[in-house]
């Protein structure tokens, strides 16, 4: 069985406010940071998630336009060329959430994030980088020049990361309780998808 691709389309923020009433919106980021805010009326089906999600992703798509969201767009198009490959059309948000938010659009943010303070995966990558980086050098002076290596992988793996446009310490961060969807939210999030 062949599945014809469909090309991946790229929303402005004008064109999604003007349409974001008629759009089924799924933010692909963790639940960490789809808390910290996200378009109005977004779903959270996380990047790891959205083959399971693919059902109700398809039925979302025949009744209507998909819109895949993340924080700079870079998870949404991953996103929207998975779906691309199952015969799914979907657009992204040029920019992402950032985007969106830097143009003083609203964010919603559920009343239990306030007290949580979610922080972006851009925010954890940086603060898990720095310091490993640190605890490589500490290590190198106070124990044995050999702990410098953590270092130099560190290095090497931004080096790679730059040069992929992947990240695997945010897959790996991902993968933690705090950015993981309770099987509970993911089974809600797509029954109301399905009854969208």
């Amino acid at each position: 069985m062949t599945v014809s691709r469909t090309p991946v389309v790229v929303l402005g923020i004008g064109q999604a406010r003007s349409r974001l009433h008629d759009l089924a919106v799924i933010d692909v980021r963790t639940p960490g940071e789809y808390a910290s805010g996200h378009l109005p009326g977004a779903l959270n089906i996380p990047l790891d998630q959205v083959r399971r999600a693919l059902p109700e992703l398809q039925h979302a798509a025949e009744r209507g336009d998909v819109l895949i969201v993340c924080a700079s767009g870079n998870r949404s198009q991953a996103a929207c060329e998975l779906l691309a490959g199952e015969g799914i059309a979907a657009a992204t948000l040029a920019g992402g959430t950032t985007a969106w938010a830097a143009e003083g659009n609203d964010l919603d943010r559920p009343a239990a994030s306030a007290a949580r303070g979610a922080w972006a995966m851009e925010r954890q990558v940086r603060l898990t980088v720095g310091t490993l980086v640190l605890v490589g050098l500490a290590l190198g002076l106070l124990a044995h020049p050999a702990f410098q290596i953590l270092s130099a992988g560190v290095a090497g793996g931004l080096v790679l990361s730059a040069l992929t446009d992947t990240c695997t310490m945010a897959v790996l961060l991902g993968k933690l309780p705090y950015n993981r969807p309770r099987a509970a939210d993911l089974a809600a999030t797509l029954t109301a998808l399905r009854s969208r």
